[in-house]
């Protein structure tokens, strides 16, 4: 499996992109069991467990190999540590996929979540060849939207009071970008 993990990997100026491991999940734990991460993520629960770190990174590499969906973890080139997670669903029958990330608390402001994107977005289209890619997040949490911009996605649309989140209604911006180079 060495080989082949390998192939699993991308790396951008300051980062590696890499699939979660089991021995991630106590890190997983310390940077997820945070209120400030699960008030802006639609299904991450709260508080956090080992157990919901462990039954998360379990199917990451079957649903890698079977084209699913792409979970990275978002770690620094230059010590390992990791500061977040990033992914990618893909929808075969429409040729399409989501982008959803988290960073860890004390990491942010250093544009990780932006380096992460591009490289999943150049990810998705070359590597993928998905037809679009967006991305969604409460407008209660415009950091998020301000990553999306950043990478060139542009505002397709606001779902009112779409879901429900903590007893009550939020609205759900919507963010898509097409691949021109198909």
């Amino acid at each position: 499996m060495g080989d082949d993990r390998e192939k699993l990997i991308i790396k951008t100026e300051r980062l590696v992109l890499r699939l979660f491991q089991t021995s991630d999940a106590a890190t997983v734990v310390a940077l997820c069991n945070n209120y400030n991460i699960y008030k802006n993520t639609l299904y991450l629960p709260y508080p956090y467990s080992l157990n919901d770190a462990l039954s998360w990174i379990e199917h990451h590499y079957d649903n890698f190999m079977k084209d699913n969906s792409y979970e990275f973890a978002v770690t620094d080139k230059e010590t390992g540590k990791v500061f977040g997670a990033i992914a990618l669903s893909n929808n075969k029958r429409f040729n399409q996929g989501e982008i959803a990330y988290w960073i860890g608390e004390p990491y942010w402001g250093n544009g990780y979540a932006t380096e992460a994107a591009q490289s999943i977005l150049q990810f998705a289209f070359e590597e993928k060849k998905l037809h679009k890619v967006f991305a969604r997040y409460f407008s209660s949490n415009p950091a998020s939207g301000k990553v999306i911009k950043k990478i060139g996605m542009k505002k397709e649309g606001l779902l009112k009071e779409h879901v429900i989140k903590d007893g009550k209604y939020e609205d759900l911006v919507y963010y898509g970008i097409i691949n021109e180079n198909e």
